[in-house]
């Protein structure tokens, strides 16, 4: 075994260039497989099977899986507005142990601004058993003053802090150039991170989103005087975040609001969210089979490597049969030689696998606000590397079987 082994080191050394093209080949094949599985995992269980804390989401008649982007993951724009009575009405519900209202319509430099009330602090749970938290001495805001509490993210990349201000811009999209609102807002805390899509919003009183310079409301008014109460009949939202005493609860609401085809009710989430993974995974197919595809790329490359260096080799491997090396000795040595460099392509695979991760991670989080966790174990992290050594094997067969057939005499002569 040891002669064996300073065999394929020796060659190793003596073709390094060859080597080293090779082993990087097979490296982003390994890394390239173990990410694709990595992160469409990763990205379906944190947009499926997080444990979000309430049971549904109300919204206007239209796309559930529109309602739950636009609430949930604060991606999308709103299928439209339910009146504040239907809101009230869900509120009082005996079934129902807290309804947190939404309106939408404004930014701060595209991150979105969210109206609503003071109990998002108080009961609301974003995650089963958790609650948004203030970092320092941060408060929620005063329900009727133009305060604002701001998420982690939100926070940090425009470096604003509590005591600040700031003018929110009309729609959910920022236009550069555009005037902002007259209304100055006052940060009253920032959030401590929670590793959702909140940590990019802005919360201010859903009063604050009424009274807005240029909204519309549903009485037909731009403008409500300060300090005059709005009519209830003026007022909408964009959705209502629901928390049921019994999650079963939610089947009886569903039936209830389909049948009067007013609103739309989103129940279970994960559902809903799951049933969109599965109309758009022919695309991880397909990543799946590219990635399978550069693998078998790599398998002949590597072929190719070692094949090409047959001619250069055949005197060496005569003498070492002259030497009294049998020629399982000398198959052995090639199909050895070629799963070192699989293996070492696997080992270069997972700091490449690495790169791509958390690069992945880092987008994702940037433009949903969804976390993944890297540190989680696929076990796509174990059979890539050893499927690489297979290929990296089977690969070496044909040229071991082309120097296990040289003529020793004629190579010699």
């Amino acid at each position: 075994m040891r002669s064996l082994l300073f065999i394929v080191a020796r060659s190793l050394r003596q073709h390094l260039l060859s080597t080293i093209i090779t082993v990087i080949s097979a490296g982003l094949a390994s890394g390239l497989v173990m990410s694709v599985f990595t992160v469409s995992e990763q990205s379906r269980t944190a947009f499926t099977g997080g444990d979000i804390g309430y049971d549904a989401v109300l919204g206007a008649k239209g796309s559930q899986l529109q309602l739950v982007l636009n609430t949930v993951f604060h991606l999308e724009t709103s299928p439209g507005n339910i009146p504040w009575s239907l809101y009230q009405e869900v509120k009082g519900r005996g079934d129902v142990r807290y309804a947190i209202p939404y309106a939408l319509g404004d930014n701060l430099y595209g991150y979105r601004i969210v109206g609503t009330t003071r109990e998002i602090f108080d009961v609301f749970e974003f995650q089963n058993g958790e609650k948004f938290r203030f970092q320092g001495d941060g408060q929620p805001f005063d329900e009727g003053f133009q305060e604002a509490v701001l998420g982690s993210v939100v926070a940090e990349k425009l470096g604003l802090k509590r005591g600040d201000t700031f003018r929110p811009y009309h729609g959910l999209q920022y236009m550069p150039g555009s005037a902002p609102h007259q209304e100055l807002y006052k940060i009253t805390g920032v959030l401590e991170p929670t590793n959702t899509a909140n940590d990019g919003v802005i919360w201010i009183p859903i009063e604050g989103i009424f009274r807005m310079d240029g909204h519309k409301l549903a009485g037909g008014t731009e403008e409500v005087e300060r300090g005059a109460a709005i009519p209830d009949e003026w007022k909408e939202v964009s959705a209502v975040m629901l928390k049921y005493s019994s999650p079963i609860r939610g089947k009886f609401m569903q039936d209830e609001i389909r049948r009067g085809d007013s609103a739309t009710l989103a129940w279970p989430i994960a559902s809903v969210l799951g049933t969109f993974f599965l109309k758009i995974g022919w695309i991880t197919k397909v990543l799946v089979y590219v990635a399978y595809l550069v693998v078998v790329v790599a398998g002949f490359g590597l072929l190719a490597s070692i094949y090409n260096t047959m001619n250069e080799r055949r005197r060496e491997f005569a003498i070492l049969r002259a030497l009294g090396a049998r020629k399982q000795t000398v198959f052995s040595a090639i199909v050895l030689e070629a799963s070192a460099i699989a293996l070492l392509g696997s080992l270069l695979g997972y700091l490449i696998y690495g790169g791509i991760l958390f690069g992945s991670a880092m987008i994702i989080r940037e433009q949903t606000g969804v976390v993944l966790d890297v540190t989680s174990v696929h076990p796509s992290l174990l059979w890539t590397p050893l499927g690489m050594v297979v290929v990296g094997a089977l690969a070496g067969v044909i040229p071991a079987i082309k120097a296990y057939s040289t003529d020793v005499a004629r190579t010699l002569a």
